[in-house]
């Protein structure tokens, strides 16, 4: 599956990047993560930790799937708001939802800790803005809703965006407690330090063609070089491309779009606090910083996965890009993008990730994050992932799971 194309921003970033072999023996361990993405990073990252023999193994290398194409934006709230989630799932769903988003934020900086390279992760806050005077209304009502449960938010007016931003928007809602990161760090500092401290083996180049469950807790996976690797268990961390082994009714494939400028001087003074921007329109512009001063901005959402009219596209979806930049912060003109991919993405028709066991895959659990907050999704999802290896299941695992049957049927 080609995910993306174009120029990247995040490899340039890591001066030395590990390289792993490919597999070259038949292996044994207790759990292999199939995907070495950010998703299969952080569950391999919580195996290993806990003293699971764990193997990752990647058709690529390290990072160079979708992570590669992630804008690396970290928020408890989500392209569903949470009065949405509640109409869906009811209160207690919905409001779980967005507790487990922020503690899995919480939980990336409690592993930063741990970690032996820097990955680039800092707390931001969000400025969430009404797109139009008629999006105010629904605006408002999210952020009673926040406030209700006691998520971290305030009510921002015209006249405060203005004198904090300089550009004017009819009202904002801001959410504290989120974070910036830069994936392709993020995932080599997790998967280096769980190879340095906790005896995790890693693959590159190694693709699984097939595997087998024959026998309670024991799961034959076969690669392309000859070799098989047994395990108890193994985790699908493969991202988008797991619907090309199993397609799922509830997923959703889109395409996008993101540039990365060249560093702009005096940011700091244009941009309040450094904080996420983004916007009730559909599909909705975001944009972030960088250390070192960089302006990452995406969006303008394509409805086709087909290649060449994705690729086709991305020339004039930079410029565009860099006209809302430039409509925002007249002060930074002219501004020039320096990066610029396109990406296949995914979410889901109701909105929430699928994590967990598939009735037609015994001894596997599927880590299918797909959403806008796909880093934080991994976050709950590794986890949830021991009790979902051990048990089967987790006490959050109906939220998640691959037969909810609450959500709309896609279009025909």
């Amino acid at each position: 599956m080609d995910l993306k194309a174009g120029s990247l921003a995040w490899p340039v970033t890591l001066e030395q990047i590990s390289a792993y072999p490919p597999i070259s023996q038949d292996e044994q361990c207790d759990i292999v993560v199939i995907g070495g993405g950010m998703s299969g990073a952080l569950t391999a990252y919580e195996l290993s930790r806990q003293g699971y023999r764990t193997i990752v193994v990647d058709k690529r290398r390290i990072g160079t799937g979708s992570t590669c194409a992630n804008t690396g934006l970290l928020q408890f709230c989500n392209d569903k708001m949470l009065t949405a989630c509640i109409h869906t799932f009811g209160q207690e769903s919905g409001v779980r939802f967005y507790t487990l988003c922020k503690q899995a934020v919480q939980r990336l900086f409690d592993i930063r800790q741990d970690l032996i390279t820097d990955p680039e992760l800092y707390e931001r806050s969000s400025l969430y803005y009404a797109s139009t005077e008629d999006d105010v209304p629904i605006l408002e009502q999210e952020f009673n809703t926040l406030s209700h449960y006691g998520f971290p938010v305030e009510w921002w007016v015209k006249e405060k965006i203005q004198h904090h931003f300089g550009f004017t928007k009819p009202a904002a809602l801001v959410t504290h407690g989120d974070a910036e990161v830069n994936p392709f760090r993020m995932v080599h500092a997790l998967l280096e330090t769980s190879v340095a401290k906790y005896n995790l083996r890693i693959f590159e180049h190694t693709r699984i063609l097939r595997h087998q469950s024959e026998k309670p807790n024991e799961i034959m996976l076969y690669t392309d070089q000859g070799h098989h690797i047994k395990a108890r268990h193994a985790v699908f961390a493969t991202g988008y491309e797991t619907q090309e082994m199993k397609r799922d009714r509830n997923a959703v494939m889109e395409s996008t779009y993101a540039i990365v400028t060249k560093p702009i001087p005096d940011l700091e003074q244009l941009w309040h606090k450094r904080m996420f921007i983004w916007e009730t329109a559909r599909p909705y512009l975001y944009m972030r910083t960088t250390p070192d001063n960089r302006i990452v901005a995406g969006g303008l959402d394509e409805n086709t996965t087909i290649i060449e009219e994705r690729n086709r596209m991305l020339p004039n979806k930079s410029k565009q890009l860099v006209q809302e930049i430039e409509q925002l912060f007249p002060a930074s003109a002219p501004i020039e993008a320096e990066y610029a991919w396109t990406a296949l993405f995914g979410s889901t028709h109701d909105g929430y990730p699928m994590i967990g066991p598939h009735p037609k895959y015994p001894n596997c659990t599927f880590v299918e994050v797909y959403g806008g907050n796909g880093t934080v999704y991994s976050s709950i999802a590794a986890s949830m992932i021991i009790d979902l290896v051990e048990n089967g299941t987790h006490p959050d695992a109906d939220l998640f799971t691959f037969q909810r049957s609450n959500h709309p049927s896609p279009p025909h």
